[in-house]
């Protein structure tokens, strides 16, 4: 092997997990992020390089560092779902930048569910010994942590004592709403360090928390009006690393409304160390709701007063 991205892969990745299947027969929007990494490491075992061997030969992580997704088709929970996997343009100090595409079969024709970009960094692990040196192939995308990508140089620390934190991240004139909770092992990768994906399961709970406290759940949109969550662009991008029980500090403000049929909300994630406030990831969603029932079943749905008062935080 001389060239990690030399060609694009067409691979099935399978059905979306049954999990994924939270309203009716439709798959959340995580679940495809998952499937487009699935796609991302099927493309580095095809170049004789999976994550297992990357670990215990050459003492790398396979880092997921940032990961965008737009969605401008449902997924259901029986699609067979194929990930077209295209090697970017890399740039010195990045890591490796991937197009993904995913798509299904549907009445004799090929249906694109879901377009991203992805891109991975090889982070060098100090506690797995190395069994040989890492291959010249490889080395343009190693480094030492994910803060030390080229695109994350100029963040900076926060100055906050721990009892500001809240006053700091969300105060009470703002509308960002905070959630503090602590890193499980389960959310984890590498023994020790916030997982890519545990950050996109916490966009989606923090959405979830959000709404509840707004007086906009998730189930009581359901059940008065029949609205039906839809999400049709995400993203998430790691600056730093999160470790293992500390408690991460995340952030969601709704930014705009668009049209009246849809809302923008930044995502952001902090942990507190040494008198410090580091943010170690960040991000974004596009939110709104399909109508399930009546005459408008399928479209979307229109936000009246009440739901732009409580996205807006009473700014409607």
């Amino acid at each position: 092997m001389t060239d990690l991205l030399d060609g694009t892969l067409a691979v099935p990745v399978g059905k979306p997990r049954y999990e994924g299947a939270n309203i009716r027969t439709w798959i959340g929007f995580k679940h495809f992020m998952y499937l487009s990494e699935e796609g991302v490491l099927e493309y580095f075992r095809s170049k004789g390089v999976g994550p297992e061997k990357l670990y215990h030969a050459y003492g790398l992580g396979l880092e997921f560092v940032d990961h965008s997704v737009s969605l401008p088709a449902t997924l259901g929970i029986d699609d067979a779902v194929t990930a077209v996997v295209e090697p970017g343009r890399p740039k010195p100090g990045h890591g490796v930048p991937f197009k993904v595409k995913l798509t299904v079969e549907r009445d004799g024709e090929t249906v694109t569910v879901c377009s991203g970009k992805v891109r991975v960094a090889l982070v060098t692990l100090k506690e797995v010994p190395a069994a040989e040196p890492v291959p010249a192939f490889l080395e343009p995308y190693t480094v030492p942590e994910a803060a030390a990508l080229a695109d994350v140089a100029g963040e900076q620390a926060r100055e906050a004592d721990a009892a500001d934190v809240a006053g700091v991240l969300a105060p009470a004139d703002s509308n960002a709403f905070l959630w503090s909770w602590r890193i499980p092992y389960f959310y984890c990768r590498f023994s020790d360090r916030m997982q890519h994906s545990g950050y996109v399961r916490a966009m989606e709970e923090v959405v979830d928390r959000f709404l509840d406290a707004r007086g906009i759940s998730v189930r009581t949109m359901l059940v008065e009006r029949g609205w039906i969550p839809v999400v049709s662009r995400a993203r998430v991008h790691l600056l730093a690393d999160a470790l293992m029980e500390e408690t991460l500090h995340t952030v969601l403000n709704v930014q705009e409304i668009i049209k009246d049929v849809m809302y923008t909300a930044s995502f952001d994630c902090y942990v507190h160390r040494d008198g410090k406030l580091v943010r170690t990831a960040t991000g974004s969603i596009m939110h709104g709701y399909a109508v399930s029932r009546g005459e408008k079943a399928g479209s979307l749905a229109e936000f009246d007063d009440t739901t732009r008062a409580a996205l807006l935080g009473g700014r409607a």
